[in-house]
């Protein structure tokens, strides 16, 4: 009977090892939320083509642009659990249109369970060139001494620069006019003219203005420099405000039910693929950090920044339409 028993067990184990073995045995579709050629449609195909090639199966990218990014996380939120269908996830539809919205059609703590963490992307604090600060501290001096005098642009009001502008504005009470735009393009444009003060937006959007001059880089929000603009320090290096960190994530995400084994295969072959200097200097030359994590890591920044979000929402009283 013992013998039996451990034959058993090891027909058992070889049984499940070479499943994880056959996994993916078709391919894999990949639902972006977003339209192409935006931050997570790049960050995702990245890792999509790299992924197809390392386990031998295509990644399919599927956009499903629409609702902030939460038409897409639905669709992949009520897909099945079964390692097939994975969602590139990122902060808007996640950790923060929950708290603006209220109900959505999925609940991402229920519905959605995290693979791997891609990259983050900071965001820059810019002005045009002829605007009377060179650094984030004499912006707030500036705008502390004339109270209601300058105004700042974002993307949309809830938009991820909107809220990291209303953190910064909140540590350092400051009195700005918030100017909101449909979309980053109009809101830089109108702070390269001078139209608008300033703004918070993703290095993605920013960075070629900055390098060209067409913007002055004050600081990145980030808790380190990027490798992107080496030279453009944080805004805790040059302010007073200690713990300022404020940065956008995408990573990768499946429905809940998928199965633990083929979430941490997915976590360990983004890993390897990220430590590559190719794909770091493909994130970099995106104005983002390529950073993986494993599937827990990635679940509690998840719920960290849910939880930031939503004090900023509150402490800020934001609302949307």
């Amino acid at each position: 009977m013992g013998n039996f028993r451990s034959f058993a067990w090891l027909a058992l184990f070889w049984a499940g090892a070479l499943m994880a073995q056959s996994y993916p045995s078709k391919p894999v579709r990949v639902i972006v939320p977003w339209p192409p050629g935006q931050a997570t449609d790049l960050a995702a195909r990245f890792v999509a083509m790299k992924l197809a090639d390392n386990l031998g199966q295509p990644f399919v990218i599927d956009n499903r642009p629409g609702a902030g990014g939460t038409i897409g996380s639905d669709v992949a939120a009520k897909s099945p659990g079964d390692g097939y269908t994975l969602l590139a996830g990122s902060s808007g539809p996640i950790s923060i249109y929950p708290h603006l919205q209220g109900k959505l059609g999925f609940d991402w703590q229920k519905d959605l369970v995290p693979v791997s963490l891609v990259c983050t992307v900071p965001y820059l604090l810019a002005v045009s060139p002829a605007f009377p600060a060179n650094n984030a501290g004499e912006l707030i001096a500036l705008v502390r001494s004339n109270p209601g005098k300058y105004n700042f642009a974002s993307s949309g009001a809830g938009a991820t620069g909107h809220l990291a502008m209303e953190l910064f504005n909140s540590m350092a009470q400051l009195n700005a006019v918030h100017v909101p735009y449909k979309g980053s393009a109009p809101a830089l444009t109108d702070v390269i003219s001078g139209q608008v003060g300033f703004i918070f937006e993703t290095l993605s959007a920013t960075v070629g203005h900055a390098k060209s001059g067409r913007l002055k880089a004050l600081a990145v929000s980030s808790r380190e420099r990027v490798p992107a603009l080496p030279d453009v320090p944080t805004v805790a290096e040059s302010t007073s405000l200690a713990g300022y960190e404020m940065v956008a994530w995408i990573g990768y995400l499946a429905p809940a039910g998928t199965p633990r084994d083929t979430l941490g295969q997915l976590a360990r072959e983004i890993q390897k693929i990220l430590q590559t200097a190719d794909m770091r200097e493909r994130f970099t030359a995106l104005g983002a950090v390529a950073q993986a994590s494993t599937p827990g890591e990635l679940g509690a920044l998840m719920r960290s920044e849910s939880d930031k979000y939503a004090a900023i929402i509150r402490t800020a009283n934001i609302k949307v339409d």
